[in-house]
């Protein structure tokens, strides 16, 4: 969710600070607060909120709407032509693992994701389930860590976490 905020704040020329929470939880009860103005959360942890009327849902970051939510419209149809930002699952194995087991797996997989239970059980978190065999999963993941790369680079985003903490507790 953070690099979905940097994307937004990138893209309109924005002067955001972002404020690190530890969750979704946390981040939703600053904005129900007033101690932060804006949540960049996932639909899970911030559609309860919304439903409720304590939260007000701006907008949603993939470019389709949200079967669950229809009435809130897309940042891509609302702001930013293209803006996509979609929080995927997926199931990986190490690297040497055999071809016919990384089949084996995939097609077992995408016959659960098949079960109308499971496929309740997501939808009612705001998911939507796309799946992929494992080379348009591999090719998804290129793709994004490319992407996400760009953005990190110009947004100066860092993983420092100590020297961050060193500077700011002065040592």
């Amino acid at each position: 969710m953070h690099l979905a905020a940097e994307l937004f704040k990138y893209r309109g020329g924005l002067n955001i600070v972002h404020v690190p929470y530890k969750g979704g939880g946390p981040a939703a009860a600053a904005v129900l607060g007033g101690e932060a103005q804006v949540l960049f959360g996932s639909f899970a942890s911030s559609y309860p909120h919304v439903k409720s009327g304590r939260l007000k849902g701006l907008a949603v970051t993939g470019l389709k709407r949200s079967p669950v939510a229809p009435e809130i419209p897309t940042i891509a149809e609302s702001a930013f032509r293209g803006f996509d930002v979609s929080s995927w699952y997926g199931l990986s194995a190490p690297a040497k693992t055999p071809d016919n087991i990384i089949t084996l797996l995939s097609t077992e997989a995408l016959k659960v994701l098949q079960l109308p239970d499971v496929q309740e059980a997501l939808s009612r978190q705001g998911l939507d389930v796309t799946p992929k065999g494992p080379r348009e999963f591999a090719g998804q993941i290129r793709s994004e860590t490319d992407t996400w790369a760009k953005l990190i680079k110009a947004a100066g985003i860092h993983a420092d976490c100590k020297s961050r903490f060193q500077m700011l507790a002065g040592g």
